[in-house]
């Protein structure tokens, strides 16, 4: 096996959930293949840098093996290593995420009447 499909190879290494979720994020351009935009069915080589833009955050991983089955997650890392620059950008967009929470006012208590008005209000139900 000299190559496969970019959306097995995403689900396979677990970026996505489905296949499907694979191939729209290449539709929408969220995968990037050697600094190129990659579509669904465009081949990985071993040695590609890919770059993947998901919930968990933004992803620099170069290729390593293959697999066009889903399994474990401690096989799927095997798949890819991840760059130094995108693991530490990563883990400092979640820090500064995590620190937001502290800045957050959350509610006391339910809204009053006034409250629930005005929310009615900016949502457009009234």
């Amino acid at each position: 096996m000299a190559s496969v499909r970019m959306d097995k190879w995403l689900w396979a290494a677990r970026f996505f959930k489905t296949r499907a979720l694979a191939a729209r994020a290449c539709d929408l351009d969220r995968i990037q293949s050697n600094g190129q935009p990659a579509k669904a069915a465009r081949e990985v080589r071993v040695g590609d840098m890919l770059g993947v833009t998901n919930d968990g955050g933004d992803f620099q991983v170069e290729v390593l093996l293959f697999s066009e089955v889903r399994g474990p997650a401690s096989v799927a890392q095997t798949l890819y290593r991840e760059t130094e620059a995108s693991r530490e950008l990563r883990l400092k967009v979640a820090a500064e995420r995590k620190a937001m929470k502290q800045f957050e006012v959350s509610p006391v208590g339910r809204p009053s009447k006034r409250d629930r008005r005005e929310i009615i209000r900016f949502r457009g139900r009234a």
